[in-house]
């Protein structure tokens, strides 16, 4: 039994970082979203009242995320504008990944 749960939990250990991968927005890429954000200008939004806007959270289906569509980033982003901030998201899972102020 003993031996099963040191398994179970090595399994879990092992497959841990890809659960709670990081994503790093070089300082390049950031210039390249900021210039991408100021030329498609949207509407910000309002957060909704049950949502705390910071990074790790997860967008409900109710805010309208735009893609970024910049030749220059190495994957696929999404972005809302909160207020002053651009907050960018995880197209697959709305993960608020990095926060622009």
């Amino acid at each position: 039994m003993k031996m099963h749960v040191l398994a179970v939990a090595g399994a879990l250990a092992i497959g841990a970082p890809a659960l709670a991968q990081t994503v790093v927005i070089q300082p390049e890429q950031e210039t390249v979203i900021r210039e991408y954000v100021t030329t498609h200008q949207v509407q910000p939004i309002e957060p909704p009242a049950d949502v705390q806007i910071e990074v790790g959270a997860t967008l409900p289906d109710t805010v309208e995320v735009y893609p970024v569509e910049a030749q220059d980033l190495d994957r696929d982003y999404s972005y809302v504008v909160v207020g002053q901030r651009t907050v960018l998201v995880e197209p697959e899972t709305r993960r608020v990944i990095h926060i622009i102020e």
